[in-house]
């Protein structure tokens, strides 16, 4: 028995012939000349190496082993549509999965409530998170660890297609009572007469402290490295030294723990988050619409 070579159109012919009970009535429901199909349903009782019709004068009716395969045939091809369907869904972008990585100023100021926005609306859409510096989501892009990456500008990404997400605005928080808290705003520079506590070197934030007190040929008084925004205003909020980081991430840790938000004069204290991804038209139909979801008009799906 060789079944390799039936397709789906002569089992849908068979299942066609079987129900109206004549050759050329499930020929015509197949659009198939009378010839051509009594042809497939010969080629196939010859695959199965058994008569599945009895022929007669008034139509045709199935022998017993016709009606397995008509039950089969029958399975298969309800499987196809199923499958079908889903992949229907897949192909319109209202099913599948997203693989995204996006730094910390992401996350805690802007992603959360638009990806919440974005699933709800699509809520068979799976999408994947990770947190890292935007230097790492850089090169997961390139090595298609992951479809969209959003960091931070400045960023190395030449490589990449990168599209405007959100703006923040970077703050000094300070204890209360601190020398600092007595202005409404102050310059950079200012500030690198106490002491700091930061993220790690290799994140975006750091990268832009050093590189503009380096640049002002000033040393950065860096005093302790944690790994969140939290972490940093706790020790804040113990006295231990001051901290930069984004104007809304900072707003309900200094109003928990009662610190002092004082805004930076400096113009790069206004960054650009972007989205990156690697190859704008390989992308899934589910990752460009949420390409679209987060950069409205910029995008190129738009």
């Amino acid at each position: 028995m060789n079944l390799a070579r039936v397709d789906l159109v002569t089992l849908a012919l068979f299942v066609a012939v079987a129900r109206h009970g004549s050759i050329s009535a499930g020929a015509r429901q197949s659009h198939l000349a009378v010839a051509a199909a009594s042809k497939r349903i010969s080629d196939l009782e010859a695959a199965v190496g058994t008569p599945l019709l009895y022929r007669q004068a008034t139509g045709v009716e199935l022998t017993e082993a016709g009606r397995t395969c008509f039950s089969h045939a029958v399975g298969i091809l309800e499987d196809v549509e199923r499958m079908a369907g889903v992949l229907s869904d897949y192909a319109s972008g209202t099913r599948g999965q997203v693989r995204i990585w996006a730094n910390t100023s992401a996350i805690t100021q802007f992603l959360a409530d638009d990806l919440a926005a974005f699933l709800q609306q699509h809520p068979t859409i799976r999408v994947e998170i990770e947190e890292q510096n935007s230097n790492d989501i850089v090169s997961a892009l390139m090595e298609n660890r992951a479809d969209i990456g959003i960091f931070a500008d400045r960023t190395p990404s030449s490589m990449l297609t990168t599209l405007p997400y959100r703006e923040d605005e970077l703050v000094v928080v300070a204890p209360s009572g601190h020398p600092l808290t007595a202005f409404d705003a102050v310059d950079f520079v200012d500030t690198l007469a106490y002491d700091f506590v930061g993220l790690s070197r290799n994140t975006s934030l750091a990268a832009r402290l050093l590189e503009e007190s380096s640049r002002i040929e000033r040393p950065f008084p860096l005093r302790i490295q944690v790994r969140s925004f939290d972490a940093m205003c706790r020790m804040v909020r113990a006295g231990l030294a001051v901290g930069i980081l984004p104007r809304i991430a900072a707003e309900p840790h200094a109003q928990a723990m009662q610190l002092r938000i004082i805004p930076l004069r400096d113009a790069w204290a206004r960054r650009m988050l972007q989205v990156g991804v690697r190859d704008a038209n390989a992308l899934t139909v589910s990752s460009r619409m949420l390409v679209t979801h987060l950069c409205g008009p910029h995008s190129p799906f738009a």
